[in-house]
């Protein structure tokens, strides 16, 4: 069986410091009191820790390969915010003198054993992940083995989010959420309801978070709020039924907010496009059937990243460039005729 190598935590263990302090004496050793740097450099001595030449390569701008997972295709509607996220990706990355790399993967384990071959090979230089969840694994492989990394999403569940080994830019749902119900009220919509994804999505929370928390502002109580809400899996057939037990529990609904462009599909099926719907992601089928949506600015998501992993390794706990949170716009539209849109 071969030698394991020695990692960054091995590093850290041995010199009695954090992961961040050695990446640190590695990248930004002017940054670091010299007593620990003398005891980095001693247990990197001592180990024989090799930092990967990609992580090199990237912090001296020499060369710079960036790669990305291509999704699966699965079908649906919200999946186009990703692929509209890696077009506006490679396009900046290009106009910066960088090569994205595209990969496939099943499941969180598969691309970590991607991680591991395109590392392996001294191919890419840096990772921007997607699709971040609670405890997700590919993350920590990564902060474990030194590699840079930013991620579309934030790192969900870990004690602090400005930890300054993740880096990450995020849309900042419940903010958009808010001031899509805000504008609703103002068009006279008085009882908004929410069609949302089950408990325990960090970003689905976020979007309901900014539902209640402007329905609040409007003086509607947690009573109240229980029963303009309802939960639905993603896809156009759940939501459908979804609004149909939201509209049994308040008959009276002026509008709906939904948390992806599926669940508004499904939401306007169901009410015969009766009712104000706004989606989330604003997505072509949002703009063909015209209905009200919140555009997450992938454009502006995308050349963050990159900004972001000029970053990495250079910055202390606390410091608010280690992160970006971007708020989306709410595209109001006229609302039309239900094209044919039944119960």
């Amino acid at each position: 069986m071969p030698r394991r190598l020695p990692t960054v935590s091995d590093v850290a263990r041995a010199a009695g410091v954090s992961r961040q302090t050695v990446s640190n004496v590695l990248n930004s050793p002017e940054i670091v009191r010299e007593a620990t740097r003398d005891r980095v450099t001693a247990a990197v001595a001592e180990l024989g820790y090799r930092p990967h030449a990609s992580a090199r390569r990237l912090r001296t701008r020499r060369a710079s390969t960036i790669a990305v997972r291509l999704d699966p295709f699965a079908g649906g509607i919200s999946g186009a915010v990703l692929d509209r996220f890696l077009h506006a990706l490679t396009e900046r990355a290009e106009a910066r003198g960088l090569t994205v790399m595209l990969y496939t993967a099943t499941d969180a384990g598969d691309e970590i054993r991607q991680f591991q071959r395109l590392v392996d090979g001294a191919v890419v230089d840096a990772f921007v992940l997607a699709s971040t969840y609670s405890g997700d694994p590919r993350t920590e492989w990564l902060i474990e083995h030194g590699h840079p990394f930013v991620t579309f999403g934030r790192p969900w569940g870990i004690p602090e989010l400005d930890d300054p080994q993740h880096f990450w830019v995020d849309v900042d749902g419940r903010a958009g959420v808010a001031e899509a119900v805000r504008r609703l009220r103002a068009s006279g919509a008085r009882r908004v309801g929410f069609l949302g994804w089950p408990a325990g999505s960090g970003t689905g929370d976020e979007r309901r978070a900014g539902w209640a928390a402007a329905l609040a502002e409007a003086g509607v109580d947690a009573g109240e709020r229980a029963l303009l809400t309802v939960d639905a899996e993603e896809s156009v057939a759940a939501a459908r039924a979804a609004a149909k037990r939201l509209l049994g529990q308040a008959s009276d609904l002026d509008a709906i907010v939904a948390a992806s462009d599926t669940l508004a599909l499904g939401a306007l099926i169901a009410t015969g496009g009766a009712l104000r719907v706004v989606g989330f992601d604003n997505t072509p089928v949002a703009e063909a059937i015209g209905f009200s949506s919140i555009d997450q600015r992938v454009d502006e998501v995308a050349a963050a990243a990159l900004e972001l992993l000029d970053l990495v390794g250079r910055s202390e706990a606390g410091d608010p460039r280690s992160h970006r949170l971007i708020t989306p716009d709410v595209i109001m539209r006229t609302p039309g005729p239900a094209l044919g849109l039944v119960g």
